[in-house]
């Protein structure tokens, strides 16, 4: 009864978040203007009188919101609480903790750093989290939670102690300003994957997929959805050359549209596989497997190493614990780093220093829900680089990142209807995002090799070896390399040094 009152406890945290600041916002509001706590946004802050009415509107509607999603919060619970353990599978627990750590995370970056940005757990994290920690080590899930839930925490100490924007002020300028555009080029690359246009290839890894539907591999169905996404990607540039608000999201919203006109009308099983499948009653069935498999785990089962040690002894337990903390902490940390800095760089965002603002405030959002994460059953939670499409939206302030959250919330509710937005349309998306990203790649000095390999080889490097982080180490080893060779080693700092040895030890050691 324990687990099921905690659990309780934690689905009741964002609402009562909620209703508490609102009350607070609405009823004792900020007396007085400033950059740490409040609703802060530019006409916010204009005067005092804009002050104190931002925080009355802002406080009313979020007592409102609060006390709505209150009773929708414990409703799933009465589907859930004193069940037992047993279920099907993992996949809704999976959703269900991934969805609630995101509105965590999301909900505390808006407040803490008024930034637009979203969180949730990192794609490349996940895939290390499984393939790495689990399949090759060969820890159980729970296990693996321990590892992001230390890594969680030591995040906090860092963040708290001012380590972690010291290590973000050690990157040299040419890496910052590539950092952006490597992102843009990341993501545009996942939509492309995600559309099928570009595939798997064994002689050359990746390759254009077959459009051929008269001598070819390639069929209607197969190609009439990756010719969708080439035309919304087309279609939101042009709404966007004629300035037409939410032209990404008109964008997605046509390819939704037409896929499934046309694929109902020209594809006699469509309905049958691609529109059927995503259909349930069952709205309730995740919070089940969530209840069950995944929250709290890391307590209850986590802790438990003794089947690793009996194997392979408590000297490669060690190793073995140390070199994946180290993995998780590099990977996450610069993860993090680059994109709170890509996105606020497409933003135009940045302070006049270069630097982004609340840094300290957005980090400490992102370890707090990284700890959340493990609780829940998920892997390291991040600031993830689709938070770019709605800065490229005109998302300012924090007002951007509460309204994420809540669609968060919503969708865990909503996952069989959101299911119906094809891949294909949100593809598009991503893919036009990352156009807009690359404008940053104006900014590395092609003239000197100093700055340009290293900038190259940060924007290269993210998307081929499908990691942030990866883009960031590799720019950074060349720098270092090239002062060396060039006698310039006395421009080096400490942190830079710290840095790239950290990550050739990463490298050399969890690789």
């Amino acid at each position: 009864m324990v687990f099921w009152c905690m659990m309780l406890l934690f689905t009741l945290m964002i609402p009562a978040v909620m209703i508490g600041f609102g009350r607070s916002f609405f009823k004792k509001p900020p007396r007085d203007i400033n950059a740490t706590f409040g609703y802060r946004t530019t006409m916010s802050m204009k005067n005092q009188e804009t002050w104190q009415l931002a925080h009355r509107v802002c406080g009313r509607y979020w007592f409102i919101c609060g006390l709505i999603l209150l009773p929708l919060s414990v409703l799933p619970m009465l589907f859930v609480i004193n069940r037992g353990t047993e279920t099907i599978g993992m996949t809704g627990a999976i959703y269900i903790a991934t969805a609630i750590s995101a509105v965590i995370g999301t909900v505390l970056i808006g407040l803490l750093s008024n930034l637009p940005l979203a969180q949730a757990s990192g794609m490349g994290l996940n895939a290390f989290f499984v393939y790495t920690v689990c399949f090759t080590f060969g820890l159980s899930y729970a296990n693996a939670l321990v590892l992001v839930l230390v890594d969680g925490i030591v995040f906090v100490l860092l963040t708290v102690t001012g380590l972690r924007k010291m290590i973000f002020d050690a990157i040299p300028h040419s890496v910052k300003v590539a950092i952006s555009s490597g992102i843009g080029l990341f993501i545009a690359f996942i939509g492309l994957q995600n559309a099928g246009i570009v595939v798997d290839d064994g002689a050359t890894l990746v390759n254009l997929s077959s459009f051929n539907v008269f001598s070819g591999s390639a069929t209607w169905a197969s190609i009439f959805p990756m010719i969708l996404t080439i035309i919304a990607v087309f279609a939101i540039g042009a709404m966007s050359k004629k300035k037409v608000k939410g032209a990404v999201l008109w964008g997605m919203l046509g390819g939704a549209v037409l896929y499934y006109v046309i694929g109902l009308i020209t594809i006699p099983d469509f309905y049958a596989t691609a529109v059927a499948p995503n259909l349930t009653s069952d709205f309730f069935s995740a919070f089940k497997e969530f209840g069950a498999q995944a929250f709290g785990k890391v307590f209850t089962e986590g802790f438990n190493f003794s089947p690793y040690i009996a194997e392979h002894g408590m000297s490669n337990f060690i190793v073995m614990f140390l070199t994946t903390m180290l993995a998780f902490c590099m990977v996450d940390m610069f993860d993090t780093l680059g994109t709170l800095y890509g996105a606020c760089a497409a933003g135009n965002m940045l302070t006049k220093d270069g630097n982004v603002p609340n840094m300290d405030k957005a980090m400490l959002a992102d370890a707090i829900a990284t700890c959340c994460g493990a609780v829940c059953g998920t892997s390291t939670v991040t600031t993830f680089v689709e938070s770019s499409a709605g800065v490229a939206e005109g998302g300012r302030t924090g007002l951007a990142s509460m309204a994420t959250a809540a669609l968060f919330f919503i969708a865990m509710f909503l996952a069989p209807v959101a299911q119906l937005i094809p891949t294909y349309a949100c593809a598009a998306a991503l893919i036009y995002v990352g156009v807009l990203m690359m404008a940053n790649v104006r900014s590395i000095d092609w003239d000197d090799p100093a700055a340009a390999v290293p900038g190259f080889m940060t924007v290269a490097f993210m998307p081929l070896t499908y990691n942030i982080s990866y883009g960031i180490a590799f720019g950074l080893i060349s720098y270092v390399f090239i002062k060396i060779f060039t006698g310039k080693i006395k421009e080096i700092n400490a942190g830079t040094w710290v840095i790239t040895i950290l990550f050739a030890l990463m490298f050399f050691l969890t690789r």
